[in-house]
């Protein structure tokens, strides 16, 4: 027999606030019973031969129904169904995502003209994710009761949280009803889980525009940026977030429930972030990711739980024409994807296209920023392909191979993490895009050495973030509904944004 709380039958739910309170109540129960109940298992003597009684609570989900899909075009590439039949999806972290569930159930109300049932799934909440991602609940388990642990309460299941919809390769069998939303609210929970090991901040601090980068100068620079920012009070931003949830507040703000000051870590995490946050969730957030795609992978499979309307990766590069000098830029249209890491999920038969509102804003930053205008702008920005490799080392290749190949495909520039990123918005469907800046020259004879590398840094860095930091001024002003568009969207798409 398995204790579980009072099962919620799907309920009709004819406005967008209901169903979203509906979905509320759902979770914190279930999530309160698991909390007691392993609580009553710590303080209780596990019997030596006998069995353990189980206890579970799920998810609460949400149904569309609906007899055609969307009648007439829409404004918005999401928020309806093209076609007729069942959907389904579990959902997690409902005042997390209250926002963003509000405004998906309320277009699909509106374009299907139908209720939104809501109840309890059959899709059990891990144990581990019914706490924060900063509370380890197996401090207070003896070993006995580490051990036996699976024989009461459900952990988490890798074959519930896979990419499966994410990559188009998701078959629900006959009667199953089709996905909603891109990722499970398992598979939610476990990116919401990676994303404070690999940062070091809480997933309710990211903000819906996010930054890359492959260096350190460049978070320096963001921190004084952050540190400004919060002592001006006619700033748009109003907190300042770093690793160990060290949260400042702009000047003059008062502290608001839920406010805690955080603790700077021992050492920096893998991955460390910095959030610039708005009300509205509408700030930058920029993460170090270090160097190589692996990484680059690693937390942008992560972040896409969250939905934002951007990333855009702003880093270095090798400049691969002899035209190019060190400082120009590198405005990516077109990609080599040499990092291997997402060949599975995403075949390299699949063509990566440039996003005309992301490169438009990007460009037009790069002539805000320097001032420059036609053939002066052109002397330092290239528009081009960018070849992303696996191995940092590719110069002692011999033989002129990476040469050959890099002017086959005409690249015009070359590093380790731009590709992974952009194809994973484009699994994501995330927008997506890349704005380098030239570092080293290696085929030419330039490469990066300390005193030099050192003195271009100095240099160029903060004009690179700044050209980042506009670049998003502008892409928020154009709004989700211009940058959420179609070319990201396949003709069998889910819903949810």
């Amino acid at each position: 027999m398995t204790f579980q709380p009072p099962f919620q039958p799907p309920t009709a739910c004819a406005d967008p606030h209901q169903a979203l309170a509906h979905v509320q109540r759902i979770y914190a129960q279930g999530v309160q019973y698991l909390r007691d109940a392993l609580q009553r298992y710590i303080d209780s003597p596990l019997p030596a031969n006998a069995p353990l009684q189980r206890v579970r609570a799920c998810y609460p989900f949400v149904r569309l129904t609906t007899a055609t899909g969307h009648p007439t075009p829409s404004g918005l590439a999401y928020g309806f169904v093209a076609r007729g039949g069942r959907y389904e999806t579990t959902l997690t972290r409902p005042h997390l995502f209250g926002h963003y569930n509000l405004e998906q159930f309320r277009l699909l109300m509106a374009n299907h003209s139908a209720a939104l049932q809501v109840g309890s799934s059959h899709t059990p909440i891990p144990l581990p994710f019914s706490f924060a991602e900063d509370t380890s609940f197996e401090q207070g388990l003896s070993p006995e009761h580490r051990r036996r642990l699976p024989e009461v309460f459900d952990l988490p299941d890798l074959t519930a949280m896979d990419d499966r919809i994410a990559n188009g390769t998701c078959e629900p069998p006959p009667g199953a009803p089709e996905p909603l939303a891109l990722f499970t609210a398992p598979r939610v929970d476990y990116s919401l889980h990676r994303l404070r090991h690999y940062t070091g901040t809480s997933p309710e601090h990211f903000q819906n525009f996010v930054l890359f980068t492959n260096y350190q100068f460049y978070i320096d620079e963001f921190i004084a940026l952050g540190e400004r920012e919060m002592q001006d009070p006619g700033s748009d931003y109003t907190a300042f977030v770093q690793p160990g949830n060290v949260l400042t507040r702009r000047v003059g703000l008062p502290p608001q429930a839920g406010d805690t000051l955080g603790t700077p870590p021992p050492r920096l995490p893998q991955m460390p972030a910095y959030h610039l946050r708005r009300e509205d969730c509408s700030g930058i957030t920029f993460v170090n990711i270090g160097v190589g795609p692996s990484n680059a992978k690693t937390i942008t499979d992560h972040i896409a739980v969250l939905r934002p309307h951007a990333w855009i990766m702003v880093g270095h590069c090798a400049g691969l024409r002899n035209s190019q000098q060190l400082g120009d830029y590198v405005l990516a249209h077109a990609y080599v994807r040499g990092d291997h890491v997402l060949d599975e999920d995403l075949p390299l038969w699949i063509p990566l296209p440039a996003l005309a509102e992301v490169q438009i804003a990007l460009q037009d930053a790069v002539a805000e920023v320097t001032g420059l205008r036609g053939a002066d702008l052109k002397r330092v920005l290239r528009t081009g392909t960018v070849a992303t490799t696996d191995n940092r080392n590719w110069e002692l290749l011999g033989a002129g191979a990476p040469a050959r190949r890099f002017s086959q495909s005409r690249a015009v520039a070359l590093d380790m993490e731009s590709a992974t990123i952009a194809a994973n918005g484009f699994r994501f469907r995330v927008p997506y895009g890349t704005l380098l800046c030239v570092s080293d020259k290696p085929l030419h004879g330039e490469i990066k050495l300390p005193g030099m590398a050192n003195q271009f840094y100095r240099e160029r860095v903060s004009q690179h973030l700044q050209i980042g930091l506009r670049a998003i001024d502008r892409l928020r002003q154009s709004g989700p509904g211009q940058l959420h568009s179609r070319k990201l969207r396949s003709f069998a798409e889910v819903a949810f944004q």
